[in-house]
């Protein structure tokens, strides 16, 4: 018996990637733009920015995506009162269907921000050069890596283009800025969850016990438990702490309080003990954080003052 091959097409096709970068700025930061001969997309992951792309400046929320065709010169500045956490990342293709995203922004769902995280969360195990870092223009890989890591960094960046396509192919985008609205929720689950993470970030400098979410939302501790790892991959108490450290990376960049009074801020025991969690979580201490967001700061704005006429 014969058989007889049908060839697949490919839509999309990524030829390489050129950098993946998420970054974590001060407060008020600004970089005066590039341009350069390949794609980028910038996605808000916390914050507000202003994104200036061929002379043309949009307002950019948590959540919201802007592309960069190549050649397009590009600013960005922050303009909240959050200092922002951004993912940047350029790569090149010879796709036809690329310029369906010539001057495109979106406000991403929740299906499309995930893949960015699988994206990032595969160059963190594939990459030996940091991600943090603007100046780095040239990815390295490491020499140990998960099988098929750098494929599916790949696939990760071809299947969320493919999605936006699908998704916002019949969204008018006959002008900029974007609007951004409030996502109508999926489920009465997710409300909840919403609506409990909005409690726990109000209660943020404080001592917070599980049996104080289930006696506010009048929820067992088994089903509270099962929502969050169900929804967020880990229990209450870890996310919790997740959300004090990401506070004090944020006040550490706002640079308003010394280490010992953010510590006293945040209801942690001492200042040694706030140290020690904060390194567990980021890898590194408090002062080496704060140190390394402004070294960034400073090397971009040198970076602007030698380029500039």
């Amino acid at each position: 018996m014969s058989y007889v091959k049908t060839v697949l097409e490919h839509s999309i096709v990524i030829d390489s990637i050129i950098t993946i970068h998420y970054f974590e700025y001060m407060k008020n930061f600004e970089f005066r733009g590039e341009a350069h001969d390949f794609w980028e997309f910038l996605y808000v992951d916390k914050g507000t920015v202003a994104v200036c792309a061929d002379r043309t400046w949009v307002t950019l929320h948590a959540g919201d995506i802007i592309f960069h065709q190549p050649d397009e010169f590009h600013a960005i500045k922050s303009i909240g009162k959050d200092s922002p956490n951004l993912v940047a990342v350029s790569f090149t293709s010879a796709s036809s269907a690329m310029d369906f995203f010539i001057h495109k922004t979106f406000t991403l769902s929740r299906e499309e921000r995930s893949l960015i995280s699988g994206m990032i969360a595969e160059a963190r195990q594939t990459l030996s050069t940091p991600l943090h870092i603007p100046s780095i223009e040239q990815i390295q890989i490491k020499e140990c890596t998960p099988f098929g890591s750098q494929q599916m960094i790949l696939l990760h960046l071809e299947l969320f283009l493919i999605t936006l396509v699908r998704e916002h192919q019949d969204e008018h985008h006959a002008s900029r800025p974007v609007h951004r609205f409030s996502p109508v929720q999926e489920s009465a689950e997710q409300e909840r969850l919403s609506e409990i993470l909005k409690y726990m970030e109000y209660h943020i400098c404080e001592h917070l016990h599980v049996s104080d979410i289930c006696n506010t939302f009048s929820i067992s501790r088994s089903a509270l438990q099962s929502l969050f790892h169900k929804q967020l991959h880990c229990g209450v108490i870890d996310h919790f702490n997740k959300m004090k450290i990401q506070r004090a990376k944020d006040i550490i960049r706002d640079g308003t309080m010394t280490m010992t009074e953010l510590a006293y801020f945040l209801s942690y025991g001492s200042l040694a003990y706030f140290s020690r969690q904060f390194r567990i979580s980021t890898g590194m201490s408090p002062s080496a954080y704060a140190s390394s967001v402004k070294g960034i700061s400073d090397g971009l704005r040198k970076v602007d003052d030698d380029a500039a006429p």
